[in-house]
C-alpha cells in the first residue's frame, strides 16, 4: 500500500508545477485575451452545402478577403459543407457573400442557413455561460461539504470542499489558458461548445476527486473503529495508492476515446475533443497530485494554529 507514498511526500513539487501552469495560463489570458466567437460577440452564421466536389478552404478564404467584411472564420462541417462566421451582415452584404460563394466554384451549392445573432444576445449568452459555471462549482462544493459533514478530524469537512475548489480552479484555468494560446496561434475561438466542455471537465474532475476523498474517509473510519493510530499523511498516501490504478485506467480509457474522436472524427468536433483531452489530463493530475495532498497541508496548518 505504500508504493504511492511518493505522491504525498513530493507534494511541494506537484504544487509548484501546478502553480507554474496556473500562472502561465492567467498570463496567456491577460496577454492575448479571449478570442470570442459569434456566440458571444454577435454576427452572422452561414452554412453552405455543396452538391459536388467541395472547394478548398483556402479558395473560400481568399474570396472572403476581397469582401472587406472584417474578421471571419471558415470551418468544414462533414464532407459536403462549410460554416462561415462573420460580423453581422446587412442584406446587401449577404447578397454579396452569396455571389462571392457562387464565383468560387462551378459546383452547385445551397445556403442551408444564414442566422444573425445580435451583440446583446451574445452578451446575454456570455453572462449565462459564466453563471452556469459558477452555479456548477457552488453546487459541487456544497455537495462535498454535505457528503463529508461527519468527517471532522484531522481536517474539517469544509476543507474537503476548499481542496475541491482549488482543484476545480486548476482544471478550468489551465485548459482555458491553453485554448487562449491556441487562439492566438491558430485562431481557436471560445464558443458555447467550449463552455459545455468546461462543464464536462468539472464533472469528470470532481468525480475523480470524490473517489479519492471517499477512500480517505473510509480509511479514517476504519482507523477509528479499530483504534489504529495512523499518521494522516500515511492515510492519504494509502488512499491515493488504493485509487491510483483506477484513476489512471479510467482516464486512459477516456483519453483513447477522445484521441480517436480528435484524429478521425468530423472537423466540428476536433476543437471540443481537444479541450476535453487537455481537461482530462489536468483533472486526473489534480485529483491525484493536488486535491488529496492539499488535505495534508490543511491538517498541518491546523496543528500549527493550535
Amino acid at each position: 500500500m505504500q508504493n504511492n507514498m511518493w505522491v504525498v511526500k513530493n507534494r511541494k513539487i506537484w504544487f509548484l508545477l501546478s502553480t507554474i501552469l496556473f500562472v502561465a495560463s492567467i498570463w496567456a489570458v491577460v496577454q492575448f485575451g479571449f478570442r470570442l466567437s459569434i456566440d458571444f460577440l454577435g454576427g452572422t452564421i452561414t452554412e453552405v452545402r455543396y452538391e459536388g466536389s467541395l472547394p478548398a478552404k483556402t479558395q473560400i478564404e481568399s474570396a472572403l478577403n476581397t469582401m472587406n467584411i472584417g474578421g471571419y472564420s471558415v470551418r468544414p462541417s462533414g464532407t459536403d459543407r462549410y460554416i462561415l462566421r462573420t460580423k453581422e451582415l446587412t442584406e446587401v452584404e449577404r447578397q454579396a457573400l452569396n455571389n462571392t460563394l457562387l464565383g468560387i466554384s462551378s459546383t452547385r451549392y445551397t445556403i442551408e442557413r444564414q442566422n444573425t445573432i445580435g451583440p446583446s444576445a451574445g452578451g446575454e449568452l456570455q453572462g449565462k455561460a459564466m453563471k452556469a459555471i459558477g452555479v456548477v462549482v457552488l453546487m459541487i462544493v456544497l455537495f462535498i461539504t454535505f457528503a463529508f459533514r461527519k468527517v471532522s478530524e484531522p481536517v474539517s469537512s469544509w476543507k474537503y470542499g476548499l481542496a475541491t475548489i482549488i482543484a476545480l480552479a486548476h482544471d478550468v484555468v489551465i485548459p482555458t489558458g491553453v485554448f487562449v494560446y491556441l487562439g492566438h496561434l491558430w485562431g481557436y475561438e471560445i464558443d458555447l461548445l467550449f463552455v459545455t466542455g468546461l462543464l464536462a471537465i468539472l464533472g469528470y474532475s470532481v468525480h475523480d476527486t470524490i473517489v479519492v476523498f471517499d477512500r480517505v474517509r473510509e480509511n479514517l473510519r476504519i482507523n477509528k473503529e479499530e483504534n489504529h493510530k495512523e499518521d494522516f499523511e500515511t492515510t492519504i498516501g494509502k488512499s491515493v495508492s488504493q485509487t491510483f490504478g483506477r484513476s489512471i485506467n479510467t482516464s486512459l480509457t477516456i483519453f483513447i476515446t477522445l484521441l480517436a474522436l480528435y484524429l478521425f472524427g468530423p472537423a466540428t468536433t476536433k476543437t471540443f475533443s481537444l479541450l476535453l483531452i487537455v481537461g482530462l489530463i489536468a483533472g486526473t493530475y489534480s485529483s491525484i497530485f493536488i486535491a488529496s495532498p492539499l488535505l495534508i497541508s490543511f491538517s498541518r496548518s491546523h496543528q500549527k494554529a493550535k
